[in-house]
């Protein structure tokens, strides 16, 4: 039978293809890989934290590899990395992005939705590292809890990493900040440092399967000074982290 398609449709077929088949190859690392650290790092949930940091990184590191190697999907980092001890309000479009930031902030607290703590090994692990799980639903007291969690946190010398939006959105999704970040911001008394990022645009297709080959861009803005009021606070951080964005989607795609 002859392929009447056109050259450049056959082109986009291949392209396709080859995306699928690099998506299975890598979702086959991201599998073994998981399954050995997760094994051989199981006496770190009984042993110094920094122990199981260190395997958690090794991981992080392990699949940011794999995705450049096998599926063609590196990153460029733009600005200046915050120091330890600050907010990262980072927007969320992929699990690229949690990768990404555990390895590149220093020392990072990640404020995470209740139910992951309920995940074999993962729930484990990010219980030992000190994650902080919150209850969508506890409110108030859901609030006060992260935040006496996060002090803690930053007594030890650590950064905390929040999502403001709370899950993942598609590029271009109207933006909907929650009130978390706010409190921290309001209690902790320290500077946020903003993250825009394009991650959504190469972690695609169903539940985020198919990565297409590229280079993710995270960028961290300039931080905001402690101090500002709730309403200012939460407009500029908005501004900051929307307007990044939307430029870092324009410039690039899949």
């Amino acid at each position: 039978m002859t392929d009447t398609a056109l050259p450049f449709e056959r082109g986009a077929r291949i392209r396709a293809d080859m995306i699928l088949l690099r998506s299975i190859m890598y979702f086959l690392w991201f599998l073994i890989l998981t399954a050995i650290l997760n094994l051989g790092f199981l006496p770190a949930l009984l042993l110094p934290r920094r122990i199981a940091r260190f395997g958690a990184r090794l991981w992080c590191r392990g699949q940011l590899w794999g995705l450049k190697t096998i599926a063609g999907l590196s990153y460029e980092v733009h600005g200046d990395v915050p120091p330890r001890g600050v907010i990262v309000a980072s927007k969320h479009m992929s699990m690229w992005d949690t990768l990404a930031l555990f390895v590149l902030v220093d020392d990072v607290t990640i404020v995470l939705k209740r139910q992951l703590l309920l995940v074999p090994f993962y729930g484990w692990y990010a219980w030992k590292l000190g994650f902080i799980f919150i209850d969508r639903k506890g409110h108030a007291s859901a609030l006060r809890r992260m935040t006496a969690l996060a002090r803690a946190a930053m007594q030890r010398g650590s950064s905390i990493l929040i999502f403001p939006e709370g899950t993942r959105k598609l590029p271009g999704a109207a933006p909907d900040y929650k009130p978390g970040v706010a409190a921290l911001y309001d209690q902790l008394d320290v500077s946020c440092a903003p993250v825009a990022l394009n991650s959504g645009l190469y972690w695609t297709g169903p539940a985020g399967f198919l990565k297409c080959p590229g280079a993710v861009v995270v960028r961290f803005l300039p931080a905001i000074p402690p101090g500002l009021k709730r309403r200012e606070f939460m407009t500029t951080l908005e501004n900051s982290i929307e307007t990044a964005t939307a430029e870092l989607i324009a410039e690039r795609r899949c």
